[in-house]
């Protein structure tokens, strides 16, 4: 594999942090930031009685969001260690110091355990039945198709992962093809 553009690299941590284009007027972060934040409370808040701030759905989110980008990422079989360690490094950096990085190191162990468990339709379907707002499905399928950009464009297999995402998710037929449009023309600026 190629070395990993440094530039891109920074290019798509700014997209992942940015509200998506179709965010309402005056939204200022992503869902993913602002999911990030809450699930990141959670690792100080362990040991108390009452967590304020953790909120739970937002965590969940979270998860759900970086789970499906770790979908993507390894279904072409190549989510080799530098990949691995790109993935890791721009998310930690897109969730703007709320998730420490022993908190992503521990969820990709997760998320690959999980994969290796449950398979990727149940997987699939696990991020499904934890998503019920559309903005977080196309949230899903955004940051997806960003971090998708990080190695050697996107292949057939990740579109195609990210086509089975979005048919779980309740989206339209070309929403896949819409976030990697987006991804795109974001990542060209």
């Amino acid at each position: 594999m190629p070395a990993l553009d440094t530039s891109l690299i920074s290019k798509v941590v700014r997209q992942l942090s940015a509200p998506p284009v179709y965010a309402e007027t005056g939204v200022r972060g992503s869902i993913l930031a602002a999911a990030a934040s809450s699930y990141g409370f959670r690792a100080d808040v362990d040991e108390l009685t009452q967590p304020t701030g953790f909120d739970p759905e937002a965590a969940q989110l979270f998860e759900a969001i970086i789970e499906s980008a770790y979908l993507v990422a390894q279904a072409d079989g190549h989510f080799d260690d530098a990949e691995r360690t790109a993935f890791h490094q721009v998310v930690l950096a897109a969730c703007g110091g709320f998730v420490a990085e022993r908190q992503i190191t521990a969820l990709l162990a997760d998320f690959a355990e999980q994969l290796a468990e449950d398979g990727v339709e149940r997987r699939i379907d696990m991020i499904g039945r934890a998503i019920s707002k559309p903005e977080h499905a196309r949230e899903i399928l955004r940051v997806a198709a960003l971090l998708a950009h990080i190695s050697s464009g996107v292949s057939d297999t990740e579109l195609s992962m990210m086509q089975r995402l979005a048919t779980r998710l309740g989206l339209d037929h070309g929403a896949a093809e819409h976030a990697l449009a987006e991804a795109k023309q974001a990542l060209s600026r």
